[in-house]
């Protein structure tokens, strides 16, 4: 089979990878032709482990690059759509991408072909592109909502593994051939799910609403514990042995962040406001998702007398591990509040120093902030310490060390990463989220 990706970012990159490293031929296209010219050469613009080595092990047998979308999807039986859906600034989705690349598809066209959404559009978004394509094309042309369930920093064993494969359409010969495209990953048990555009349009919203309402609510949980004085680690262990609710995303810290969760959750609201569904609980999570950063910083002014010309190290720019994505990372979020209050920050990441470096200077942030490619000289002269990413290289650190480059004693474990005892021990005082404080 061969098929057509459009789009060379998280999504499509790795989707035209995996399908290729399955023997699938395929073209990704994209209009930065100096960013095709880097994967040409292996080299991946983002940082997704094992995904650089399929670009170059597929290139150039089974995997092409290609800035001729015309050109691309001749004799392609399936063409996917992985484009960015940016927020507009009421919170809807941007779909100005998605339907330009429908409308270049369906004037291309010389057959009949297969158009997969796989991009996170709302719902009524596969009924709009079918008008497109009808519009500006005699061939049939069926569309198909194809959501992904990618995480960042483990997208490919996501891709290879995956729970379930959404496939929503009406047209029989367009669920068979995907059913075929996906094989390769449906042989251990059935994953295949089929249903209507719409509903596989609000199941990738409503999958990751949902998982942001549980961040949301064990962040509350650990709010309560700081003020009533209980220790939402014990808390959180309790509830998640529970088999109706689990331990997945039951773990306080500062927030989500990231490309999908806080757009997603925005659209979705916006979304239910067009068709007159409050959706209620959604909005919550998002307004929510605000407070673990105020709260930790409320916790560094007590702790420390104030903020202003204090040093602050900062452990994790991204917004979670294995990535270097920092949009609406709670990292940065932290660094602008504590900057704002007149501190000045040494921050380190093992991926995204250079993404911090350019979110941070798009913010005007970046005069006030000293990166570090090493943990520890971040420490130095610092009055304290913030986890504020759960990289593993931060989980089990030489605290004797910290303690002797760092100016004062305090550190605040925004992940709860860290075991509070070691941190006493080594003559340090550990806070945590919704954690009693650790050490004198």
């Amino acid at each position: 089979m061969k098929i057509a990706v459009v789009g060379t970012g998280y999504v499509g990159l790795v989707a035209g990878a995996c399908f290729a490293d399955s023997g699938t031929n395929v073209v990704c296209v994209d209009v930065d032709e100096q960013k095709l010219e880097k994967l040409r050469r292996g080299d991946v613009p983002f940082f997704e482990p094992r995904l650089a080595e399929l670009v170059k092990r597929n290139w150039p047998a089974r995997l092409e690059f290609s800035s001729n979308l015309a050109e691309s999807i001749q004799g392609r039986d399936v063409v996917f759509v992985a484009v960015g859906t940016p927020p507009n600034e009421d919170g809807s989705a941007d779909l100005s991408h998605v339907l330009t690349v429908a409308e270049q598809v369906a004037k291309a066209a010389t057959h009949d072909l297969v158009l997969v959404l796989k991009s996170t559009v709302p719902v009524g978004t596969n009924e709009r592109v079918t008008e497109v394509v009808r519009k500006h094309s005699q061939h049939r042309i069926s569309v198909v909502s194809n959501p992904e369930f990618l995480k960042e920093g483990d997208a490919v064993n996501d891709f290879f593994k995956p729970d379930r494969i959404v496939i929503g359409t009406d047209d029989d010969h367009a669920f068979e051939l995907l059913s075929r495209l996906y094989a390769p990953y449906n042989r251990q048990r059935n994953r295949i799910q089929r249903m209507s555009p719409k509903s596989a349009e609000i199941v990738k919203y409503a999958a990751n609403a949902l998982l942001a309402v549980k961040i949301s609510f064990m962040n509350e949980i650990a709010h309560l514990c700081d003020v009533a004085g209980g220790d939402v680690e014990h808390v959180r262990v309790a509830v998640g042995s529970d088999e109706r609710i689990g331990m997945q995303f039951l773990y306080p810290g500062l927030g989500f962040g990231g490309s999908c969760f806080p757009k997603d959750l925005r659209a979705l609201v916006r979304t239910g406001d067009e068709l007159g569904v409050k959706l209620e609980l959604a909005s919550a999570a998002i307004r929510a998702n605000e407070m673990p950063v105020r709260t930790l910083v409320a916790h560094m002014e007590e702790d420390l007398g104030g903020i202003e010309g204090k040093v602050i190290a900062v452990w994790g720019i991204a917004f979670k591990p294995r990535t270097d994505d920092v949009r609406e990372a709670p990292a940065i979020a932290l660094m602008q509040s504590l900057i704002g209050k007149g501190a000045r920050i040494r921050a380190t990441d093992p991926q995204a120093l250079e993404t911090g470096r350019e979110r941070l200077r798009m913010l005007g942030l970046l005069d006030s902030v000293e990166l570090f490619k090493n943990e520890y000289d971040a420490c130095k002269g610092a009055d304290a310490l913030v986890l504020a990413t759960e990289w593993n290289e931060y989980r089990n650190p030489d605290l004797i060390r910290v303690r002797e480059l760092m100016r004062g004693r305090h550190v605040f474990d925004g992940r709860n990463a860290l075991v509070p005892q070691a941190v006493a021990d080594a003559g340090l005082i550990c806070r945590g989220m919704g954690r009693p404080r650790c050490g004198t």
